[in-house]
């Protein structure tokens, strides 16, 4: 990919990393047309936004000024099938396809980029960031994998700051085309197998990651990982987590739904009472991440994190409470993206220790064959430490089913007082009739949709996010 060229047409333009892109085009004035499967609410959002964003799956589809491969840049998700018609017909005529990271490593060559990488957490640690910079004078653009609650977008803007924060993703290898300042590596559990096929194939990537970092760099690495980094000699690693390494917390403090924190840092490095916006427990340690890679800049003010952390209000789908009314007697709904065995365990951790004593009731949608047949004991086991489990079937998104992999074979480890299969249309009418006081409803699918059946039936008003603004 050599220029951003006058036109751009984004195949699978509803994808949360294509909108950032869609909406970073339209900034720059290139005028955006695309395809995705299905309309949504961030696809509706993007038409309205300027993007002419059809959903058939045909030549007929693509708008006649977006046919000449002289003056349009076709830019597409690995998610889609390698039969898409519309994608087919650039290929073959000539156009110039690329894949969205290589269109993101585009944009972002000529910016100090600040990247978050792992197998779980870089949404919220990457939005933390970009908050904090663009609550500070020195700003960011940044390009994120979910709409930020504050901005109500996954784009962030600047047109004199020369950081970029990128959410860095290893699905198909799409992070080596990124070029990092400062990289940031939450985790290394194994996913992705359906890409990578073995542990050891996915710890490499994550590894020639490191490689990628730019002379003088820094790299930032949550303790105790697997992973063997292998930066060039000038760049400089530091160790992170909640208790212990170069960057930490100490004297933290719960109480009253809040959560505060002194942050500890190299040098004698301090800024002490940091509230968090979003008071769940792995927050504590994302927040440690987020504001060691901003610091590692050398250009924010302590105030700034202060500020930023404390009116932080996450990405949706990231522990987003739906309903909070008063316990006992009320029912608490919150909603969490956590479609991995290590990101079940620590969500269902977290409202356990929000809310100790109380009755959970889990409903998970597994996401993809493949993750569920690799990982249906782990599933299983985290999901045995919730009092009673709903568990839906299989979100396939971009796979084909695979011969004898359902969600029953997490269901049949599952170890609780009350378990379930249904399906997902179900889950309204379920939950009306089972004893609980919280509902967290977790997996990267489609599950959301049904939350405000099911907020209507608990409560039976029409509902809306409890912390999202009108």
């Amino acid at each position: 990919m050599n220029k951003m060229k006058p036109k751009a047409y984004f195949v699978g333009a509803g994808g949360i990393g294509m909108a950032a892109l869609v909406r970073w085009c339209l900034s720059r004035g290139i005028k955006v047309a695309g395809y995705d499967r299905t309309p949504s609410d961030l696809t509706n959002t993007l038409i309205r936004e300027g993007a002419a964003i059809s959903f058939l799956d045909s030549i007929d589809a693509v708008p006649a000024d977006f046919r000449d491969p002289a003056d349009t840049l076709v830019i597409y998700t690995p998610a889609v099938p390698k039969d898409n018609v519309p994608l087919s017909f650039f290929r073959d005529n000539g156009f110039e396809v690329v894949k969205r990271s290589q269109a993101l490593g585009h944009i972002t060559s000529g910016m100090k980029s600040i990247c978050f990488a792992g197998t779980h957490g870089k949404t919220t640690t990457s939005s933390m960031a970009a908050h904090i910079m663009h609550t500070d004078p020195v700003g960011c653009t940044a390009f994120l994998g979910g709409i930020l609650r504050n901005y109500n977008s996954n784009l962030l803007l600047s047109q004199t700051s020369p950081y970029a924060v990128v959410e860095a993703d290893e699905y198909d290898r799409s992070f080596h085309t990124l070029r990092p300042h400062i990289a940031v590596i939450t985790a290394t559990d194994p996913d992705h197998l359906d890409i990578y096929g073995t542990e050891e194939a996915y710890l490499e990537s994550f590894a020639h990651f490191t490689e990628l970092i730019e002379p003088d760099g820094k790299l930032l690495v949550h303790t105790g990982l697997k992973l063997k980094p292998r930066p060039a000699e000038s760049v400089k690693t530091y160790t992170y987590s909640r208790d212990e390494g170069d960057f930490h917390a100490a004297n933290i403090r719960r109480g009253d739904g809040s959560i505060v924190f002194d942050f500890v840092g190299p040098d004698g490095l301090l800024i002490k009472d940091i509230e968090l916006g979003v008071p769940v427990e792995i927050n504590i340690e994302n927040a440690v991440a987020a504001i060691a890679a901003v610091m590692l800049t050398g250009r924010v003010s302590a105030e700034s994190v202060r500020t930023a952390m404390a009116s932080f209000r996450g990405a949706e789908r990231r522990f987003q409470f739906w309903l909070k009314e008063k316990l006992p007697g009320g029912h608490v709904v919150i909603d969490d993206y956590a479609h991995h065995p290590d990101e079940l365990r620590q969500s269902i951790a977290s409202v356990k220790s929000l809310y100790p004593g109380r009755r959970l009731l889990v409903a998970f949608q597994p996401h993809l064959y493949s993750r569920t047949r690799d990982f249906a004991p782990q599933f299983a086991e985290a999901l045995s430490a919730a009092d009673q489990v709903l568990l839906i079937d299989i979100y396939p998104a971009r796979e084909l089913p695979i011969p004898g992999v359902t969600s029953k074979i997490i269901f049949d480890d599952i170890k609780c007082d009350q378990k379930m299969m249904i399906s997902k249309e179900k889950l309204p009418e379920t939950v009306k009739s089972l004893n609980f006081d919280i509902l967290l409803t977790v997996g990267a699918g489609d599950i959301n949709l049904q939350l405000p059946a099911v907020v209507r039936t608990l409560r039976k008003v029409e509902p809306t996010p409890v912390d999202k603004k009108k």
